[in-house]
């Protein structure tokens, strides 16, 4: 009976499965280019949320992920 919790309490969580997953997303280097001695933004921000806030890129659309704002790209 060494393998069970007493009665009336949860059993202990294995520390393994509790931790947190790490995001899978693109740095924020990645949204700049450098070209000769400046640093120029590779993608729009967002008119909405102001500067800091930058759209994502879709195949037919750009979004805000902060604010929902969207645009559909012409073909």
């Amino acid at each position: 009976m060494a393998g069970k919790p007493p009665a009336g309490k949860p059993a202990a969580k294995d520390s393994s499965k509790g931790a947190p997953k790490k995001k899978k997303g693109k740095s924020q280097s990645s949204y700049y280019k450098v070209e000769g001695d400046k640093a120029v933004r590779s993608r729009k921000f967002c008119p909405k949320c102001g500067t800091g806030v930058f759209l994502a890129e879709h195949a037919s659309r750009v979004t805000c992920g902060r604010c929902g704002y969207t645009e559909f790209k012409r073909k």
